[in-house]
């Protein structure tokens, strides 16, 4: 289907010109893939209009054309359609289940060296909010970041929630800078703003008293009346206790899919200045200036990590101090860079 006939609201229009021109930078005449959904076709028909108007080759993509949801793989015309595109975006709301079928995009993704906008669970909020940041901001603020972390030992971080861990880095793994300015070396969700890489070891306890990952964010939103406590010990999820039981558990069982998804695969810095605090959205909560990790999938084509889990799952909290071997970098949730 045409996504450009769809009407959408103009206020969306701000958030896509950002993702179109300043984070893909996409230049006329390039071939561009746009997956959307149904309920995030009106934020894809805004981006397809930009994309129209700085005179790109778009292709339209809606998923429930093609396959039945959750997708248990990605449709094969949309994986063909990326084989000769230059840049991708991914605008759908995700299901349950569905974490394999956008790895098999991004391993075309990767493969292929596409610009990749990745916006799962994108909404009209995040579109007003976190799309409209000053990327040009973000990204210096990430490269200043990159400078310190990808030279440091140790990373440690602590919030009011109770939040105390320690990240022993392993200096054959990479940092990256994902900041909204996408290259066709990494592919980068959007809202962007985030300096990350797999850590060695992680020890200690981390609160989430932010969002959740993946599906579950949906489901369970804003955790800042019910936190989640994790105890983490040798890089592996060894504890997890929330007044919530059904989290508790789900989270629990989330996290022990395979050998792998109880393993921290990601360390990350959030690094959108334009993002104050948690709408429960993981898209938008992850970016928050912070700490969040991840446990599961260590995206090693990017870090270096030789391990793979077939899950991945961010926790997010609030309000962090942040030192880089001793160096303080954040107080309160304030960079001090």
């Amino acid at each position: 289907m045409s996504l450009s006939a769809i009407p959408f609201d103009p206020e969306l229009t701000p958030g896509a010109r950002n993702a179109v021109r300043a984070c893909l930078r996409v230049q006329p005449g390039e071939k561009v893939t746009l997956i959307a959904d149904r309920e995030s076709a009106g934020i894809a028909a805004a981006i397809a209009r930009e994309l129209d108007e700085v005179g790109a080759n778009a292709r339209h993509w809606l998923l429930e054309e093609l396959a039945p949801r959750p997708l248990s793989d990605m449709p094969a015309p949309i994986l063909d359609d990326l084989e000769t595109s230059q840049v991708s975006v991914f605008a759908v709301v995700a299901q349950s289940n569905e974490l394999g079928s956008r790895m098999q995009m991004t391993r075309v993704v990767n493969r292929r060296k596409i610009r990749h906008a990745h916006m799962v669970n994108i909404s009209a909020r995040i579109m007003m909010e976190g799309m409209r940041a000053d990327y040009e901001a973000v990204d210096g603020l990430s490269v200043r970041l990159l400078e310190i972390t990808s030279k440091c030992n140790e990373v440690r971080a602590a919030n009011p929630a109770g939040t105390s861990i320690v990240a022993t880095m392993n200096p054959e793994y990479r940092w990256l800078k994902t900041s909204g300015i996408i290259s066709q070396n990494t592919w980068g969700n959007l809202p962007g703003g985030e300096v990350w890489t797999t850590p060695g070891e992680v020890n200690g306890v981390f609160v989430v008293d932010g969002v959740v990952g993946d599906y579950l964010c949906a489901k369970y939103g804003d955790l800042g009346s019910t936190p989640l406590t994790l105890r983490v010990q040798g890089n592996r999820l060894k504890e997890a206790h929330c007044a919530n039981r059904e989290l508790e558990d789900e989270f629990w069982r989330y996290t022990h899919t395979d050998e792998n998804s109880d393993r921290v695969g990601e360390f990350a810095i959030g690094t959108n200045i334009g993002v104050r605090d948690v709408i429960g959205n993981i898209l938008q909560d992850e970016k928050i200036p912070g700490v969040h990790i991840a446990f599961g999938n260590p995206y090693g084509d990017h870090t270096g990590a030789k391990w793979y889990s077939s899950t991945h799952i961010d926790v997010v909290g609030r309000k962090f101090d942040i030192w880089a071997d001793g160096r303080q970098l954040m107080r309160a949730g304030e960079f001090l860079v």
